[in-house]
């Protein structure tokens, strides 16, 4: 089994995707796999939903932290050193969590509460897919 599809399963059993469903490969199945109220976009809930998600999936120790290892390259070293105010090299969930907001703010171009597809394609679109999936 590749890693691809080793991370679709457990996405489906954390229940952040649907059943069956492997990563969505456009922002549009994107949304629709995060998108609970079927809007057709994304609002900071649904995105930090699909975050705290991931966060638990990426916690093999489940200590309620994540290392740089652990990150496995979602989130840059400045990030990490900037959302790590106890300087301990680690993020515990609210801390994660504050840069999946900032990701937010900044690919919400139009400045709504929400994240269209469009939006969601763009270069930090896709920074803040890396916290989501």
């Amino acid at each position: 089994m590749t890693a691809f599809r080793i991370a679709a399963v457990l996405a489906a059993v954390l229940g952040v995707l649907p059943a069956g469903r492997a990563l969505a490969a456009s922002p549009a199945e994107v949304i629709a796999d995060y998108d609970p109220d079927k809007d057709g976009t994304l609002d900071l809930a649904e995105v930090k939903a699909a975050a705290t998600a991931l966060f638990a999936s990426l916690d093999p120790d489940k200590d309620g932290t994540l290392d740089a290892k652990e990150l496995k390259g979602r989130v840059s070293a400045k990030e990490l050193k900037a959302a790590d105010p106890d300087k301990d090299g680690t993020l515990d969930q609210a801390e994660f969590l504050r840069i999946v907001e900032a990701r937010f703010a900044a690919a919400n171009r139009d400045g709504d509460t929400t994240i269209e597809a469009k939006e969601l394609a763009s270069k930090k679109g896709r920074a803040l897919l890396k916290l989501m999936q």
